[in-house]
């Protein structure tokens, strides 16, 4: 009998687990999922799809689909290919096109445009990236959100926090903030100075963790000598924090069983590793690691315990500064770079001058647009396929649900082209049983990776000698001129980077004197967008915020990479506004 059990395939925290029940999404009332959906899924059969292939616009069959797809490949220099694929679908089996562009002599892209400063940091101070699991953030007596709003991106997480003390250090004062014990309405990209300055009070006030110090993390007296590089009175009146903030954090956090809860937008920066690493540093001071209720909980490798039979030595160029004009043929599966990469207009101007551009994916948007081939993808409820998560321990089977004649696999499109250049691949179940054999089932009935730690670091972090690693230096921060805006271009309720509801207003404080509706322009040294205008006073006045996947939106930001992670800085650059 076909099981009706699946998950969510959409590049989130919360990989929520479904039930297709009559035609519907439902979710499973046991484990993380803990009975309820987001609004995406909650409408997922509401969203227009691709559903036939076309070339240079005119509508043809998935069989010639296919045989253009074979001749546009049948170049003479096969590293006159690049395969651009995206987290479109998070599943496992997306990477099976890996294996035929890697073996098939194409390069494919490496760094991230999503959290790589961030876990970069991590694994520079505790050697791995092992995130906080959902059970041990549920034993917690204190949460600090820190650039997390959990309404958005993680709402799954809220069940988990009732009668918790929260704490909010955020631009936004968010639905949390709102309902916090204490919002820290901090200035964007000053994150790393209040993490300097709250371990150094943590020395200041004699409130060490003196044995986990002398443990995990000997260098701490030569990290409190950095922190004195920081100079607090004007430091906290740049950064809108005050001494009876810090008095605060210290006051509800210290003996008690705190998880830091963190979200992408700290680390958007060319300097987001050490963002990340000096959260850890604040962390490490107060022994926050390897105890039950205790951690720092950020973006966790999905595939932690795992391998994957798709990883295959091949050229790779960086995804954050793509240079397309290298490339004769540019297969892109599962993402939308004309709006996701940074620096939107470069990217335009780059694949304007392509004639050979294949779009892979499920929905129409500026790159399905531009592509001269487009072949539609099968949606989650049409294959089979497996997830694991980056913020749980969840390993979960997603089971075919409809059979439809609708668009291709990524299994059955790789197929067809190892068939078709003589590469091997072995059977789709295979693949499928290899990433099962990675899961254990758990007492409450759900499946997790094996051998994960229930609390991590335990015995230690995971560097050469078991020690923290602390940072040595950071960088100062530029302060924006008068007539400059800090950009913050978080998550939107209504979409996920460029699929559902796009946004397309500019959100600002009210001070400014603009009106809703008004339409103005917004211009950085690499471009500029024209909005409307919407007045949002839960803003801080010197900053102005465009939620991500907002059409325009990346003609401001910067295609710089981070200086460790090779992640794109969406948040580096400083804006100005303008009466259109």
């Amino acid at each position: 009998m076909k099981s009706s059990l699946t998950a969510c395939p959409l590049d989130c925290y919360d990989a929520c687990g479904l039930v297709y029940d009559e035609k519907k999404l439902k979710p499973l009332k046991i484990g993380h999922t803990n009975g309820f959906l987001c609004p995406h899924l909650n409408h997922y059969d509401k969203f227009e799809r691709i559903e036939k292939p076309r070339f240079q616009g005119k509508e043809i069959t998935m069989e010639e689909a296919l045989l253009k797809l074979k001749e546009l490949l049948a170049v003479e220099f096969k590293s006159d290919v690049l395969h651009y694929r995206g987290s479109g679908n998070f599943a496992l089996m997306q990477e099976v096109t890996d294996h035929f562009f890697a073996n098939f002599g194409a390069t494919l892209t490496d760094g991230s445009l999503c959290d790589g400063a961030g876990e970069a940091g991590i694994i520079e101070g505790r050697g791995s990236n092992k995130n906080m699991p959902l059970s041990e953030i549920e034993k917690s007596d204190v949460i600090i959100f820190w650039g997390r709003n959990p309404h958005t991106t993680s709402s799954h997480i809220l069940p988990l926090i009732k009668d918790k003390t929260i704490i909010v250090i955020d631009p936004v004062k968010t639905k949390i903030a709102q309902m916090a014990d204490l919002h820290v309405q901090i200035k964007p990209h000053t994150d790393i100075y209040l993490a300097l300055l709250l371990a150094r009070f943590v020395y200041i006030n004699d409130s060490l963790n003196e044995a986990f110090i002398e443990k995990y993390a000997s260098e701490f007296e030569e990290y409190y000598e950095l922190t004195q590089g920081v100079r607090i009175k004007a430091t906290l009146e740049d950064i809108g924090v005050t001494l009876g903030d810090i008095g605060d954090i210290l006051h509800m956090t210290i003996d008690k069983k705190v998880a830091i809860v963190c979200g992408v937008g700290i680390q958007k920066y060319r300097d987001g590793a050490d963002v990340m690493r000096s959260i850890d540093a604040f962390a490490v001071s107060l022994g926050f690691f390897g105890k039950e209720g205790c951690g720092v909980a950020y973006l966790g490798n999905s595939k932690e315990g795992m391998s994957s039979p798709f990883e295959t030595k091949a050229k790779r160029v960086s995804k954050v500064n793509t240079d397309f004009d290298a490339f004769e043929t540019v297969f892109i599966q599962g993402a939308n770079p004309l709006a996701q990469m940074p620096d939107s207009l470069r990217v335009k101007n780059a694949l304007q001058k392509k004639q050979n551009i294949v779009y892979f994916g499920l929905y129409e948007n500026e790159t399905s647009a531009m592509a001269d081939l487009v072949i539609p993808a099968k949606t989650f409820l049409e294959k089979n396929d497996i997830r694991t998560s980056y913020a749980h321990n969840g390993l979960m089977v997603m089971h075919k649900q409809i059979e439809s004649t609708i668009g291709i696999s990524e299994y059955d499109l790789a197929a067809y082209l190892c068939q078709a250049f003589d590469i091997e691949l072995k059977a789709e179940e295979e693949y499928l049983q290899y990433f099962k054999n990675f899961g254990v089932k758990k007492i409450n009935g759900c499946f997790e990776v094996e051998n994960r730690e229930a609390v991590p670091y335990q015995n230690g972090f995971d560097t050469a000698d078991g020690e923290f690693v602390f940072l040595e230096e950071f960088e100062t921060q530029q302060s924006e001129a008068e007539d400059e805006f800090n950009l913050i271009t978080p998550k939107s309720s209504r979409s996920l980077n460029s699929q559902f509801h796009r946004e397309k207003h500019l959100y600002i404080h009210p001070s400014h004197g603009y009106k809703d509706g008004e339409e103005i322009e917004i211009s950085s040294q690499n471009g500029s967008v024209v909005l409307e205008v919407k007045n949002d006073n839960r803003l801080r006045e010197d900053t102005v915020l465009i939620y991500s996947g907002t059409p325009g939106v990346n003609n401001l930001t910067s295609s710089k990479h981070s200086y460790e992670g090779k992640c794109a800085v969406f948040q580096e650059n400083k804006v100005k506004i303008a009466k259109k």
